[in-house]
């Protein structure tokens, strides 16, 4: 489930990002717009699988979410064509809008029955899976919105090479989000895929082509003033990414866990210490009007590497150099019903070497000139800080928080940034499987969604 998942969460990689917005249930990160932790995921079961599971095996006929004040319930009706072909019709309905309509006039039978034919009260999805063989996918899905009446339509072509995934994919529109969580409708997005299989220590590199055809719009209802990120307008883009990872175990339990007691989730079964460390490069070679970079975009960024623009002709390459620190903490198994999970984690990025190194120049040069440093010096070797802690309540349900910390210097301010809240629901007989009911607040979005070989 996890194979094309980028080492290190979606800091160096644009993850696609979970949100309710979508019948389909995610949206393409901003290319060099990471998103939060919490809600940043990898390959993953379609949205339609995961309610057809809920479904079947954890007695949920409806499932809820939450997005933009607008609470919805959405529920699947599978059809098995063969073993290698499945299909899904996933309906959702719109209630705080449904009960809104009836709050209008006097309740009444024939009120409700003419509230429920407002078509604008539904969405309908379908979703068609065909295996060719057992490396080669095709999902093919059409989405059809009555409130605006409106589509999505998507192609996906998965194939397994050794050691290698490839993911060939058609969005139109295609629905963006940027790290400052306004959502964009590009009107054609195609994307070219090749991953080398993520491993715990060792290379890896990913390679993407990209290309954007029509003028992107913001998504209904989240209009603003915030400037169209030039990567997503018209024009294609191929970026490259090559990294090392090493894990070193610090500290690991050799007790014996209780027998004959299955821990709830396998990957958390074990205490222990941990470290880890990335670093790599990371080259983007952009032809259109998406190779335009405004000062605006390139601060928020933060990134100082090579970069090369020809206005003449619409073209620009860049090229820098990244690294990041990570460490972990378990205490518990995870089998006793009560206090047998407590999981720190914390990363430390550095999404752009030569600015750290040029920074860092700076302060070794103020240091040997016996200079007080500035304020934009140290910041410039300050790291993006993000960290999860995991806390078992009772069983296999436990709470989990995903957040950055902004460290802001110049107004000498240190506060939490993109937090993402959850409550997780261990499937034991899975081996490692959870149910998750998140909620972001800076996003006001809430949503509950399966997810499987995570830690």
């Amino acid at each position: 489930m996890k194979k094309l998942r980028w080492a290190m969460e979606g800091e160096f990689w644009e993850l696609d990002q979970s949100t309710p917005k979508s019948l389909e249930g995610s949206a393409r990160a901003v290319p060099g717009n990471p998103n939060p932790l919490g809600i940043s995921r990898g390959t993953r079961l379609s949205r339609p699988k995961q309610i057809d599971f809920m479904q079947r095996f954890m007695a949920t006929p409806f499932l809820p979410s939450f997005s933009a004040g607008t609470l919805q319930l959405q529920r699947v009706l599978p059809f098995q064509f063969s073993g290698d072909w499945f299909a899904t019709l996933l309906g959702q309905f719109n209630v705080l809008k449904f009960v809104s309509s009836l709050k209008q006039g006097e309740l009444s039978k024939s009120r409700c029955l003419h509230a429920l034919r407002d078509k604008s009260l539904y969405a309908l999805g379908f979703c068609s899976e065909l295996l060719f063989t057992d490396d080669d996918t095709l999902l093919l899905s059409y989405d059809s919105y009555g409130h605006n009446n409106t589509s999505r339509k998507k192609a996906v072509f998965c194939h397994k090479f050794p050691n290698h995934n490839f993911t060939l994919e058609a969005l139109w529109p295609g629905l963006f989000v940027d790290k400052c969580g306004n959502y964009w409708d590009v009107p054609f997005s195609m994307a070219a895929d090749l991953a080398s299989v993520a491993s715990d220590s060792g290379p890896s590199y990913h390679l993407t082509m990209h290309h954007n055809s029509g003028l992107p719009t913001q998504f209904e209802g989240d209009e603003n003033s915030s400037a169209v990120p030039a990567s997503l307008l018209p024009g294609f883009s191929l970026k490259n990414a090559v990294a090392y990872k090493k894990n070193v175990d610090i500290w690991r339990s050799k007790a014996q866990k209780l027998k004959m007691v299955q821990p709830y989730d396998i990957f958390l079964s074990s205490p222990h210490v941990s470290a880890s460390g990335i670093i790599g490069a990371a080259m983007t070679a952009s032809i259109g009007d998406n190779s335009v970079r405004s000062p605006v975009e390139n601060d928020s960024d933060g990134s100082t590497g090579f970069h090369l623009h020809a206005p003449d002709i619409k073209s620009s390459f860049s090229a820098d150099i990244f690294g990041s620190v990570a460490f972990t903490a378990q205490h518990g198994n995870f089998q006793k019903l009560f206090s047998d999970l407590t999981r720190f984690h914390a990363r430390l990025d550095f999404p752009s070497g030569s600015k750290f190194l040029s920074g860092a120049t700076r302060l070794a040069q103020d240091y040997f000139n016996s200079q007080q440093p500035s304020l934009e010096t140290v910041q410039a070797v300050c790291p993006k800080v993000f960290f999860s802690v995991q806390q078992q309540i009772a069983g296999p349900f436990s709470f989990r928080v995903d957040s950055g910390v902004v460290i802001d210097l110049k107004n000498r301010d240190i506060r939490a940034h993109d937090s993402v809240f959850a409550i997780e629901y261990a499937l034991q007989v899975l081996g490692s499987a959870k149910a998750v009911a998140w909620y972001a607040p800076k996003h006001q979005e809430f949503m509950i969604e399966l997810r499987f070989f995570e830690s």
